[in-house]
């Protein structure tokens, strides 16, 4: 039997969508009843997760609260970085599909060592960490390059549909491999919106697609 998908997202509003058209797209369907149900709380008024991270927390919590009472079974978050609050999600008392951990798992198994992340600082700090309990190494972006890929996303967000942010993703993402990186890890979900896998110049893993899968395998 089906069960209710429960989203907490608005972070950013953009990649949530394309999160939910993944979910529908990856759900094998011939048609609208073998779709999963999705309630989402699409809400872009999360207290920001890089300097509020207490009060985005209880927000998220109390976010999963109202999914869980309007009738979601499983929750899962399309942002990477606000797993930070995980454990507040968790206290719904629903289960959780771990995006930080289903990534891990997934290029664990492709048999790469050196995986470059492409992510916030707090996305990064997550990713790192699992990573190593996974026994792989953590291929970071240096210097200026950690600022540029911030100001790519925040573009991004501002609705900049220039190549732009595109241009400076992929510099980027060679940077990475350049750095010796064997796969990289799209930990932002705003990366695969600005860098699609055949402009990696190794292979490309986008978390949001590993979510949607998993999404899919728990609730379809």
């Amino acid at each position: 039997m089906k069960r209710t998908l429960g989203i907490l997202g608005g972070m950013g509003p953009v990649a949530t969508t394309a999160f939910m058209a993944q979910v529908q797209a990856l759900t094998p369907a011939k048609g609208d009843e073998d779709h999963i149900r999705m309630l989402v709380d699409l809400n872009p008024h999360v207290p920001n997760r890089h300097t509020q991270g207490e009060a985005a927390g209880r927000t998220l919590g109390e976010m999963a609260v109202r999914l869980r009472d309007a009738g979601a079974e499983v929750l899962a978050m399309p942002c990477n970085t606000a797993h930070a609050h995980a454990d507040a999600i968790r206290s719904a008392g629903l289960p959780f599909i771990d995006m930080i951990a289903a990534t891990v798992d997934a290029v664990a198994s492709g048999g790469a060592r050196r995986i470059g992340v492409l992510a916030t600082p707090g996305g990064e700090a997550l990713y790192a960490d699992a990573l190593s309990a996974a026994g792989l190494e953590t291929v970071r972006l240096e210097g200026a390059d950690r600022e540029a890929f911030m100001a790519a996303v925040f573009a991004f967000k501002a609705k900049d549909l220039t190549d732009g942010p595109r241009a400076e993703m992929r510099r980027l993402a060679g940077a990475l491999a350049e750095a010796g990186a064997e796969v990289i890890i799209g930990g932002c979900t705003e990366v695969p919106l600005l860098l699609r896998a055949d402009e990696s110049p190794v292979p490309l893993t986008d978390s949001a697609e590993v979510l949607a899968r998993a999404c899919v395998e728990m609730c379809g």
